[in-house]
């Protein structure tokens, strides 16, 4: 299809990141199938840089912006400014923690955090018996990032309803870091019980951290890699929860074709309905992972 629609997704971290190998492929199929003309930008974790790559689409005159809201205040002004020159946006992968409530955006295409977050944490109660007084370990990639403090948020609902207290630290995103943090950590407080990864970071590297750490506890943790796969199958993770990346990049694009060409409402799509992956369920998602590679 010829591409008569202009869109520009804007990434809030780096192109080393594998979790957004998927997001960028789906939008790639999304604007070959539904003739969009696709830039890709990263803004390597930069609020500043990401409200200038907004407002360079803006003043671009771009049909269409995806962008990933990290956080819940820093971009509120530019994606404004987008909509009302007429510009369709979608929120993918974060949101503003009060949705539609806090930014201008359109539409959101990505997980309930929150809610996911919640789910797991009741999961891990259930399956290893954790209890009032216990202590678990939740460290996070960057604590201030929206879908950090919103799974984060729904770990710790889901703790404090059961007297169960959550440490956590700054992990960051450099791998080899984080497993250093998380491994001391659990070195310093043996009497921790489980493990909740935040994010893609602290969910691949949780195994490595707990084997270095000397300890046996349970973890579990959010999104898809193969170190995380691998772990599943293994049993040295319990479970992950899977946003599925791939929708996350295809239904924005997609959307924001059908706006400019059909005069179709943009609308919100949870990705992560059902994606609870234990050992039972994660086979039947690996092929995707080198796919995506």
């Amino acid at each position: 299809m010829a591409a008569d629609v202009k869109a520009t997704m804007i990434i809030y971290l780096d192109p080393s990141v594998q979790f957004f190998n998927p997001v960028v492929k789906g939008a790639k199929d999304a604007a070959a199938q539904f003739g969009v003309d696709l830039d890709v930008q990263y803004a390597n974790n930069d609020p500043v840089r990401q409200n200038d790559l907004i407002e360079s689409a803006t003043a671009a005159g771009v049909d269409g912006i995806a962008v990933a809201i990290s956080s819940s205040d820093a971009f509120d002004e530019s994606i404004c400014a987008a909509v009302k020159s007429g510009i369709v946006v979608i929120g993918f992968n974060n949101d503003d923690l009060e949705g539609a409530k806090g930014n201008c955006r359109q539409a959101y295409v990505g997980m309930n955090e929150f809610a996911s977050g919640y789910e797991l944490g009741n999961r891990m109660i259930k399956e290893f018996g954790l209890k009032s007084g216990d202590v678990v370990f939740n460290p996070r990639e960057i604590p201030e990032a929206s879908f950090a403090v919103a799974r984060g948020g729904g770990i710790e609902k889901a703790m404090k309803e059961n007297g169960i207290k959550v440490e956590t630290v700054r992990a960051g995103l450099d791998p080899a870091e984080a497993q250093n943090i998380m491994a001391q950590f659990l070195i310093a407080n043996p009497g921790v019980k489980a493990l909740f990864g935040t994010g893609s970071v602290t969910s691949t590297v949780g195994a490595g951290a707990i084997k270095d750490a000397g300890v046996k506890i349970p973890f579990g943790g959010f999104d898809l890699a193969v170190e995380i796969v691998n772990a599943v199958e293994s049993g040295a993770m319990f479970a992950t929860m899977d946003q599925q990346p791939y929708l996350q990049g295809y239904y924005p694009i997609a959307q924001i074709a059908l706006a400019k060409k059909y005069g179709l409402t943009p609308t919100d799509i949870d990705t992560g309905q059902g994606a609870f992956l234990d050992k039972s369920h994660i086979s039947s998602v690996k092929p995707l992972i080198g796919s995506f590679r």
